[in-house]
């Protein structure tokens, strides 16, 4: 048995728990890997297997006799693992996931389980037993046949499903359901003052297969499946999704401007912003819990960001007074737009949180307004898909704060064909299905002078 596998199962029974993330589980895993590949299975184990879950559990369900959800959690954990390596992963032998399977069942302290997980695998590797996964529905198809193939065989929520399902209709949420179960690509943007030119040089001299990015005009993204930052390059260029940049860009920051950027951890956007300003002016960037601090402070060193870094609760009385010319409120939310890269989202989240995180979300945004100063621009912005996060945020602040306007956030600087991710005319929103892009959403808001 590899300790990457056994890493992995451990990582999905935390989180079974509830009580962690995806990511957090693999900081704590990976020091434990020496090897380069068993670091990257360790990620394609766990995030392909949360990426599947509903399907993983009807297979395991077919052959197993019974549902998944009355196993015991761990011996689910290891069918589920085992299940994925069968169903997607065609390099690794069907009788090595079985034997590889049962060994963990073993090491895990669940040795009476080992007969049961050997038969349920062994069944499922005679195929998938008929029946076992919703079909593609017809275009007559009902709303209930739409469901179940948009659940369980592209393995969404169905209550997040449905709700795309209302808004774009069958076609499209399939291609999203589809977009969020493949692998995200690395996106690449320059640091300092590294053209996207030179780092693509950079990256075919360090045999890196590279092309430039299809939005943003200084990005890069890798082309190869496996492709990773060589250490080296680490200094020129930072890892940062292309939709995440479209929004840093989206702020307008010019040179010589005073810029604050709120709930700036990691700092991705603030290096955006930053490169937008040709590093001049001030520019401030702020979050909330130390340990975000601490991050937000070490990636803008690493990449050369002059900004002044500030801890401060943005649900609070912000220190400063209405001086700043550009608001950047990149807000705490579901995360249900970035479920590609962060799958354990999917299972995680429910629609009864939507309101306490749109709650908190205006409490941020006034904050927030305060500090513009009149004539200047206040970027509000999410990761959701949902629109209790986002336009009726906005349509809410706009009601009570009659000094603010909407605006257009086009063009964008930075980015190439920004006029098409405009959408209705007001608000910025990346989508998968039309951009190919995890689904972001801003509003900017224009503090008007006085009269």
């Amino acid at each position: 048995m590899t300790s990457a596998r056994l890493a992995a199962a451990r990582v999905l029974i935390a989180i079974e728990h509830g009580r962690t993330t995806l990511a957090a589980e693999l900081e704590q895993e990976r020091p434990g890997l020496d090897q380069h590949r068993d670091r990257a299975l360790l990620l394609e184990l766990t995030a392909g297997t949360l990426r599947w879950q509903n399907e993983l559990d009807a297979l395991v369900a077919s052959c197993a006799g019974r549902p998944a959800g009355t196993l015991d959690g761990q011996v689910r954990a290891i069918l589920r693992l085992g299940a994925y390596q069968l169903a997607h992963l065609d390099r690794i032998p069907a009788h090595a996931v079985v034997h590889e399977s049962v060994e963990l069942t073993r090491a895990l302290g669940r040795a009476r389980a080992t007969g049961f997980v050997n038969a349920v695998l062994r069944r499922l590797a005679r195929g998938r037993p008929p029946g076992a996964l919703p079909r593609r529905p017809g275009p007559d198809a009902s709303r209930q046949a739409q469901l179940a193939y948009l659940s369980v065989t592209l393995s969404h929520p169905a209550w997040l499903a449905e709700r795309w399902l209302d808004r774009y209709g069958f076609d499209a949420t399939e291609r999203w359901c589809r977009f969020n179960n493949d692998p995200p690509a690395v996106t690449l943007r320059p640091q300092g003052r590294m053209t996207r030119d030179e780092l693509m040089a950079a990256l075919a001299g360090a045999g890196v297969a590279a092309a430039p990015a299809r939005w943003v005009r200084d990005a890069v993204q890798l082309t190869s499946p496996a492709g990773r930052l060589p250490l080296a390059l680490s200094a020129e260029a930072a890892a940062q999704d292309e939709a995440s940049q479209i929004v840093g860009h989206a702020l307008g920051a010019a040179p010589n401007e005073r810029v604050l950027d709120m709930c700036a951890a990691p700092g991705g956007k603030t290096a955006v912003i930053a490169r937008d300003m040709t590093a001049r002016g001030l520019l401030v960037a702020s979050d909330h819990r130390p340990g975000r601090v601490r991050l937000l402070r070490g990636m803008l060193a690493r990449g050369g960001v002059q900004a002044a870094v500030v801890q401060l609760d943005a649900t609070g009385p912000l220190p400063f007074r209405p001086v700043f010319d550009a608001v950047l409120l990149d807000v705490p939310c579901s995360g249900l737009g970035t479920l590609r890269r962060d799958p354990d989202a999917k299972w995680a989240r429910t629609a009864a949180e939507l309101p306490a995180f749109a709650a908190t979300q205006r409490v941020m945004l006034d904050r927030a307004a305060e500090v513009v100063r009149p004539g200047g621009r206040l970027l509000y912005a999410t990761c959701s898909s949902e629109p209790e996060e986002n336009e009726r945020v906005v349509e809410a602040f706009l009601r009570s704060h009659g000094d603010f306007a909407l605006r257009v956030p086009a063009p964008l600087a930075g980015v190439a064909g920004g006029e098409a991710l405009v959408d209705a005319g007001q608000y910025l929103r990346t989508l998968p299905f039309r951009h190919g892009l995890d689904a972001f959403y801003a509003a900017l808001l224009v503090r008007q002078r006085a009269a």
